[in-house]
Parts: C-alpha cells; sequence; structure tokens
C-alpha cells in the first residue's frame, strides 16, 4: 500500500499543479467582445432567415430582432444556461441576453455575435459559459474574435471602467422605482408599447427564480425638428461616430434595461458603450468628444420609458 502511494502521489501533485497552472493561464487570458462567425456574399433577408434557423436549431430562443437602420440587422437570443447565469447574482440578468448581428459591407453579409466569456466576464458573472460559446460557434460559425485592438482579462473586465472619473459596472442608473416588481414591469412595458417616448421594444426576457427582467430597447431615428429630436442617442449617429473599423461591431445594439424587484435600472452609457469600444480615443475623429452628450440623452430617454422623474441634460 505504501509504496503503491508514493508511486500514485507524484502524479496526483502533478496534475494538481498543471490544473492550478492552466486556470491561472486561463484566467489571464485576453478576451475581446465579439467574434465574427462569417463574412460572405448573399441578401441580407436570406442570410437572416438562415441564421435564425441556426440559432434555433443550436437550442437558442430568439428573443426579439429588429434593423435599427438600413444594412443591419440585430437577433437577440437566450438559453436555459444563460437565464441561470442570469439568475448567478441580483443584477446578473445582463448576461441572459447575447446579441447576433448581420451587417451589409461591401458587398457581403457579417454574421457577428457578443463574446459569453468577455460579456460575463464585464456584468461580473462567474458561470461558466464555454458551452453557450460553442453553441454559437456551431450556429454561426467562427473565424475569430474581434473589437479593441488589445484584449482584456476577466480581472480586468470584472473592474473595468474607461478612465478615472467613468463608471463601473456597479455604477448603474436608478431609472424609476415602483411600490412592486409587477408595477415597475407593467409601467415599463405600457410606456414602450405607447410609441410616444422616442424608444421601443426589442426583446423582453424573464429570468426564472428571480425578480429580475430584462427588456431590449431600440432608439428611434433622429429626424431633425421632429418631436423625437435628439441627435445624440439616434443608434444611426452613435454608431457612425463610434464603430468604423472593417468589421463592424453591429452587436453592440441595442441598450437594455433590467427591471430589478421594483426598481428599473441601467448601465451608463460610458459603461455599456466603453466595455464593448476600450480602444475608443478621448478625443479627435471618431471618439467619445464626438459623442459627449449621448450618456445624457440616453439617461433621459430610458428614464421617460421607465416612467422615472426627467432630469436635464
Amino acid at each position: 500500500m505504501n509504496n503503491m502511494l508514493s508511486r500514485i502521489l507524484p502524479i496526483f501533485l502533478f496534475l494538481l499543479i498543471s490544473f492550478t497552472v492552466i486556470t491561472q493561464v486561463n484566467a489571464e487570458e485576453k478576451m475581446l467582445p465579439f467574434a465574427l462567425g462569417a463574412n460572405e456574399a448573399g441578401k441580407l433577408s436570406d442570410k437572416t432567415a438562415a441564421v435564425k434557423s441556426a440559432l434555433e436549431k443550436n437550442g437558442f430562443t430568439i428573443a426579439g430582432d429588429y434593423s435599427p437602420f438600413a444594412g443591419i440587422h440585430i437577433i437577440v437570443v437566450t438559453n436555459e444556461q444563460l437565464k441561470k447565469a442570469g439568475a448567478s447574482h441580483d443584477r446578473a440578468g445582463y448576461i441572459a441576453a447575447q446579441r447576433v448581428s448581420l451587417t451589409e459591407r461591401d458587398g457581403k453579409i457579417q454574421v457577428a455575435y457578443t463574446n459569453p466569456l468577455y460579456m460575463a466576464a464585464a456584468y461580473q458573472v462567474e458561470t461558466d459559459l464555454t458551452d453557450v460559446t460553442g453553441k454559437l460557434k456551431s450556429a454561426l460559425g467562427f473565424e475569430r474574435f474581434y473589437g479593441p485592438a488589445e484584449g482584456k482579462t476577466v480581472k480586468q473586465l470584472n473592474d473595468y471602467h474607461y478612465m478615472f472619473g467613468m463608471e463601473y459596472f456597479d455604477d448603474y442608473m436608478t431609472l424609476a422605482e415602483y411600490s412592486s416588481h409587477d408595477e415597475a414591469v407593467k409601467t415599463l412595458e405600457k410606456n414602450l408599447a405607447a410609441g410616444n417616448t422616442g424608444a421601443f421594444k426589442v426583446y423582453r426576457i424573464d429570468i426564472p427564480g428571480t425578480e429580475q427582467v430584462l427588456i431590449g430597447v431600440g432608439m428611434k431615428k433622429y429626424t431633425k425638428g421632429g418631436a423625437k429630436g435628439n441627435k445624440y442617442r439616434d443608434e444611426t449617429y452613435i454608431m457612425s461616430e463610434i464603430d468604423y473599423k472593417d468589421i463592424r461591431s453591429s452587436a453592440h445594439l441595442p441598450y437594455e434595461v433590467l427591471v430589478r424587484g421594483d426598481e428599473i435600472e441601467a448601465l451608463h452609457a460610458r459603461f455599456r458603450i466603453a466595455i464593448n469600444f476600450t480602444d475608443l480615443a478621448m478625443m479627435g475623429d471618431n471618439s467619445f468628444m464626438n459623442i459627449m452628450s449621448t450618456p445624457g440623452a440616453i439617461k433621459e430617454l430610458l428614464t421617460k420609458v421607465a416612467g422615472g422623474e426627467e432630469e436635464e441634460i
């Protein structure tokens, strides 16, 4: 018996050390927010139908979809594993939605999607979503991860903010508070359905076992002099300033609000934008300076949608 232990113990210790090293390496691996599945010729409508079918065949539920502007279609998906991850802490509901984009560019359709592992780290979710990533790759293909010039580690994403004075994940906006969870959800749904706030519902995902409801919000196109008129919350304008690389990051859209208990919240735009565009310059062409008024404009809009007390921007 002692001889057997003396032979097995070194092997066990070697495996334990190897596992620890691998875990540490993975923890230090730099990730990017988006994955390019394919970039091929085709019609947007045909590709969209094929992508939806492939997603459903790989176990995803399509929570909603929309075209924020010409040449782009966004599909938002979820599944049971993502919903379970959404219940892992009281603000984890954001992870339940993964966004898929189809973008027409240079005669081809770019099919891309959010990287669940990156998003989980950004939302401080510890659930392993490797299987979800694999299913997205199986459904949509995989050429490479992309986005900023340099990726971020799990640790960096857990505690991310763009720069001193700008918001973290925990610096969210409380848009409105109600007497109950049910009232909060019903008010938000009613305001979005009314169609007079400048926003509309793209999807809704309820997180089982919690009082979390995630609702995707599209922002209506700016019309000069029109009733909706604030170009800084127009998705066309925002993306024209921040999404300028050859492979587009259209899956940044749509924005979302989270009903959590009797409160309605949203991620601050200076975090929500920066987490997907970490290398966006502060000044110059295609910079934060050009959308300096966007965070305030988005807050104003989402507060109105939530039925909260509006503030001047």
